[in-house]
């Protein structure tokens, strides 16, 4: 007896030891270069079946990744969009996919995953394409992609399953069924799902019998699932959006808290990075140039998912290099969306100046 118990001590102190490491990991982490890991491909073509003709689908800009371990392979779903003459929000959106054994140096494949094509999800893809994605994968292996639709109207946060990241069946608006389509047509985006380590890699999570992601731009709210595709968000007594976080004057998320990368159960609590926007003016952090994105983090707890533990007052993650300030957003960009476990170190993925791919890695 006394042996089964040292045994199941050991134990019990080697998980909590790794959930600690986890916690602290993800509190230091460095930039290993100083150039972007992903950027434009003026040579990269497709056929567009909408548009029936060729288009360079990579000519504008790479920015914004979603990333996920598969085949002991880092895999990075970027935002690619194709018209360098178009304005912001003027182009097509298509997602791509490279891979990296490394997690700096990539391999992209020449085609997109995830487009708009003339299916019944044209309306809402179409014309400005799929943005911004986010990916998590469940305990059987299936992947979930959350991104924004943009038809040039409404963008719409959208989800989208596949087995093997190159083939994705498309299932429309995440909140086209919620509360009698209250919020299919009302602007949303940036959903983080809750995950938590399994075999040291992150897995969608069910909480209380249901999935669960913080999602939002101007703030943040919580929603739930129960089949990943259909989302309800959290509502205030009288059917308003529940406000998790919201912004801050003053401070680097003074203007926009966007969710980042899924969102990560620990031992202290659940660990959301969001991406913070400073507004300009009066209401602007004075540390950092207007309309700055920065990297943040909130977090929550465990057992009431809506209640903050802890929220710094500054970012962790903001713009320092070249690339991130000199691009097609130049007030400056660290916009994080994807975080992987990768030969025991953490890469957090992120989008700078709406036109490159940057990596930071755990210390």
């Amino acid at each position: 007896m006394k042996l089964l118990a040292s045994i199941c001590l050991i134990l019990f102190l080697l998980a909590w030891s790794d959930n600690k490491d986890v916690f602290d990991l993800l509190n230091r982490f460095y930039k290993p270069v100083n150039y972007p890991i992903l950027r434009n491909d003026s040579t990269a073509r497709f056929f567009d079946s909408l548009k029936n003709k060729i288009v360079f689908w990579k000519r504008a800009d790479v920015f914004n990744p979603a990333a996920i371990v598969k085949d002991n392979k880092i895999f990075v779903l970027s935002r690619c969009e194709d018209n360098p003459a178009a304005a912001i929000g003027g182009r097509t959106s298509r997602i791509g996919i490279s891979s990296s054994e490394d997690g700096i140096h990539f391999k992209s494949f020449p085609e997109p995953v995830l487009y708009p094509k003339n299916d019944s999800f044209q309306k809402y893809d179409s014309p400005g394409g799929c943005e911004d994605p986010r990916i998590a994968e469940t305990s059987n292996g299936t992947y979930v992609l959350a991104y924004t639709s943009w038809n040039y109207k409404i963008p719409r946060l959208s989800i989208a399953i596949s087995k093997d990241l190159f083939h994705w069946i498309k299932k429309g608006p995440a909140f086209a069924k919620a509360y009698h389509h209250q919020f299919l047509d009302s602007a949303s985006k940036s959903a983080s799902m809750i995950t938590r380590m399994i075999n040291n890699k992150p897995v969608l999570a069910k909480i209380k019998g249901k999935y669960w992601m913080y999602w939002g731009e101007h703030f943040v709210n919580l929603a739930w699932s129960e089949n990943l595709y259909d989302w309800y968000p959290m509502l205030t007594k009288n059917g308003q959006l529940k406000q998790t976080i919201k912004t801050r004057p003053n401070h680097f998320d003074s203007d926009l808290t966007e969710c980042g990368p899924p969102a990560l159960i620990t031992n202290k609590g659940i660990l959301l990075f969001y991406n913070g926007k400073n507004a300009e003016g009066k209401k602007a952090d004075p540390g950092l140039p207007d309309g700055t994105y920065s990297v943040g983090k909130v977090l929550f707890d465990l057992k009431d998912m809506e209640t903050v533990l802890s929220r710094p007052d500054t970012p962790f993650l903001k713009p320092t290099l070249p690339h991130e300030i000199r691009g097609q957003y130049k007030a400056g960009t660290t916009f994080s969306e994807g975080l992987v476990y990768y030969q025991h170190k953490w890469f957090l993925y992120y989008g700078t100046a709406d036109s490159f791919v940057g990596v930071a890695v755990s210390k």
